[in-house]
């Protein structure tokens, strides 16, 4: 049942308001709902398509009222369009609280995005922090390293040696050939 729960809740919400409708009334999905169409509205008002629709309508109503037969009015020039103006002020009544609806759902979901933001921040600091201890880290055991120049000077002493023990060799191997020549020789000559 929890995990039921768990997969229902959006990641894109902040968490206080996951669970919580309209005013806390756990309104659910049925408030995400509500809350996409006054984003809906609050975007669709803040477009020139409707300023445009806004002022063919109020046009029409004014064209009609005035040069339209008596009869037919049903909004008069002489009352200052009364209707027209509670029409205009029940939408500018409406038009606000949703605008703020959309504004308030908008201020949640830039606090979630700077959250994750400050966190991946933080998780990129530690991984440069990290990234730069081991390069400190390298650069200090390279220093243990050999050198190419180092590794030349321990060959050619190491060579130096063996020269120089091959060359006693072949002394001590002629002084007791010579040892030898000697003693098989004849004392007598």
């Amino acid at each position: 049942m929890a995990r039921a729960n768990r997969s229902e809740q959006r990641l894109d919400a902040p968490k206080g308001l996951r669970s919580r409708g309209l005013g806390g009334f756990g309104l659910g999905r049925g408030s995400d709902r509500f809350g996409r169409f006054t984003e809906a509205i609050a975007r669709g008002m803040g477009t020139p398509w409707f300023l445009l629709g806004l002022t063919l309508f109020v046009t029409a109503w004014v064209t009609w009222n005035t040069l339209s037969p008596a009869p037919l009015r049903f909004d008069s020039i002489e009352l200052g369009f009364i209707a027209l103006t509670l029409v205009l002020s029940l939408q500018a009544s409406y038009a606000a609280p949703l605008i703020l609806l959309a504004q308030n759902r908008q201020d949640d979901r830039d606090r979630v995005q700077i959250e994750q933001d400050r966190q991946r921040a933080e998780r990129n600091l530690a991984d440069t922090e990290y990234l730069a201890r081991e390069v400190v880290a390298l650069r200090l055991a390279m220093k243990d390293l050999a050198s190419k120049d180092f590794l030349r000077a321990e060959l050619r002493s190491v060579l130096e040696n063996l020269e120089q023990r091959d060359e006693q060799a072949r002394r001590a191997r002629r002084s007791e050939a010579a040892e030898r020549d000697r003693e098989e020789r004849p004392r007598g000559e």
